[in-house]
């Protein structure tokens, strides 16, 4: 059970990374609302800040730093070269600074950890994706996608954890009383 849940994490955890990519060689700058902009892979993209807790949880960080290369690696082969390393150098440095955070919070709590490591992650990867992509570092760019990554997806993976936190205290229980 836990390989296929590893399997599956950082499958989600690649793809994430290669979907931003393709979908922004597509599409580039799009609305994220209140006259703001965002690569459209932002959405993504801010999904692969949570899985890449999520792999550090079940798999340990070798396992993040293999998926970074991986989605990378993938992104060159299929999107648009300047995208994908722009996206790969953006999400070493990010993820990096993610992790640190995330893994000096985790004991603590898992809500604080999370939201704190994205933020600093969702910084800058933005910061660093924007330049190196050649995007630039508008005030419209920039705050679309931390108004995208830090609040929106990180509100919905923290939701979301929540609820498949109660469901394995849920299944736990029962497991637990048929014993």
């Amino acid at each position: 059970m836990k390989r296929l849940l590893l399997l599956l994490t950082v499958t989600a955890y690649v793809g994430t990374v290669l979907l931003a990519n393709l979908v922004t060689s597509q599409f580039g700058l799009i609305a994220a609302g209140f006259g703001l902009l965002v690569p459209a892979g932002t959405y993504t993209a801010a999904l692969a800040l949570s899985l890449r807790d999520a792999v550090q949880e079940f798999a340990g960080r070798s396992w993040v730093w293999i998926g970074i290369a991986a989605g990378t690696v993938l992104s060159v082969l299929v999107a648009d070269g300047r995208i994908a390393l722009a996206s790969g150098a953006a999400f070493a440095l990010s993820e990096f600074l993610d992790m640190m955070v995330y893994s000096r919070l985790r004991e603590r709590s898992w809500r604080l950890a999370l939201v704190s490591s994205n933020a600093v992650g969702s910084v800058a990867d933005t910061v660093l994706f924007l330049w190196l992509s050649g995007f630039g570092l508008t005030a419209t760019a920039v705050g679309g996608q931390i108004l995208v990554k830090a609040v929106w997806v990180t509100g919905v993976c923290l939701l979301l954890g929540e609820v498949m936190r109660r469901i394995v205290v849920v299944f736990r229980k029962g497991a637990q009383s048929v014993t």
